[in-house]
Formats: structure tokens, sequence, C-alpha cells
């Protein structure tokens, strides 16, 4: 992945728990680090070593390998809000922060006007920038059980929300394709799947049918 498509990736998540169930993981990260590519642990994580009481020993962990960027999530343990942005504050003083944002139960509809609230939470917290949910699958969060975009929601968080801010999971092609013709080129996207990246980014510049249109416009 890195030899083809390593200049176009701006952060690797290692999804769920996998860091702790990978037996080659300080080759891994060093590979990622030789390519200048940050790496970042998934929430899920965090989620653990909050309910466990072991969020410091999570830290040490992270440091041991150098790992200087975590996620914070809430999405399968309901960690309150107030104490998610305490976790955000407390982890901030150490780490680079992406605060996830959403539902992951595709049945659970979060008002958009929450949504914001809890985005602005999150940055006021010290999050760097806030991963708005969509799964893996793209059926939850910005997407209902179908895959379909909410685009009003999507399009009221960009209205109270700096997009430079925000991180749009989008697993899916046509979930990326309507971001990038809807918000450009340097939309950020979360969740891309590895073996899709150069799609991707044939996306982003307008090089696939999907997206060209908006790029290169006919005479």
């Amino acid at each position: 992945m890195l030899a083809v498509a390593g200049s176009h990736i701006d952060l690797v998540r290692l999804g769920w728990g996998s860091a702790m169930v990978t037996d080659d993981l300080t080759a891994k990260l060093e590979r990622y680090r030789d390519a200048d590519v940050p790496v970042m642990v998934g929430g899920t994580l965090t989620e653990l070593a909050w309910q466990h009481g072991r969020v410091d020993e999570l830290c040490r962990w992270l440091q041991g390998h150098a790992i200087d960027r975590i996620e914070v999530s809430s999405g399968v343990v309901a960690i309150p809000p107030d104490d998610k942005h305490e976790l955000i504050a407390r982890l901030a003083h150490d780490f680079v922060v992406y605060a996830e944002v959403g539902e992951k139960d595709s049945d659970a509809i979060l008002a958009p006007y929450r949504w914001v609230q809890l985005i602005r939470a999150a940055l006021q917290a010290g999050a760097e920038l806030v991963v708005c949910e969509g799964r893996a699958t793209g059926t939850a969060g910005l997407y209902r059980a179908d895959g379909e975009l909410r685009t009003g929601l999507i399009d009221e968080i960009v209205h109270e929300i700096d997009l430079d801010k925000l991180v749009f999971e989008a697993p899916r092609k046509d979930q990326q394709a309507w971001l990038i013709n809807r918000f450009g080129g340097d939309v950020n996207l979360g969740n891309v799947p590895p073996h899709e990246v150069i799609s991707l980014e044939s996306l982003r510049l307008g090089l696939r049918a999907d997206t060209l249109a908006t790029f290169h416009p006919g005479p």
C-alpha cells in the first residue's frame, strides 16, 4: 500500500483493537514512520481503557510504541458526554486527539443540532479534528441503513462547523464521490479501505467518471 499510494495517505488508523493482536506491530509501525505516515489507534481501545479505568496504562503503551495520535469515541461504550470531553482534554496534553461523533447503530438517529453541539464541545475540549461516524460499512451515523447519505444532516454540520475540522467516514465510492463533488477534492475522508486509496485519489482529481465533470467541465 505504501509503495503504491503512500504519498496520498495523511493518516493510518489501526482499526478496532487490532494493534493489540498484530504480531508484527513494531515492524509495521516502522514502515509507516519510514514513509512519514502518522499512525493512530482506533477509538475501541480508548473506550475499553476508560471502561476499565486503565487510560494511563493505554497512554504508556502508546508512548512505548511512539504512537502520538489517539481517537476518542463512545460508539460502543456509552461514555457520558461530559466524561468524554474530560477524557479528550486529558489526552490532548500528550497526544493529537481525534474525537468521533455519531451513533454506530443505524437505527439510532442523532438530531443535527446535537451533532453540532457535540462536535463543538469536542473541539473546545482539545480535539484536533472530529470524525463524523459512518462505520466501516457506511450504514450508520451520516448514512441511512442502506448507505444513502443523510445530506441534510451533512449540510447542517458544515454550515455550523469549519470544514477543515471535520473528517467524514466514507468507506463507499458513492459516498466519497458525493462528498468530493459537494465540498471539493480536499475534503477530509476516513474509513477508506487500504486497497481503495488510489481509487479515492482518482476521485479527488476528477480522474473517474463520478467526479470528472466537477473538476474538468466541458467548453
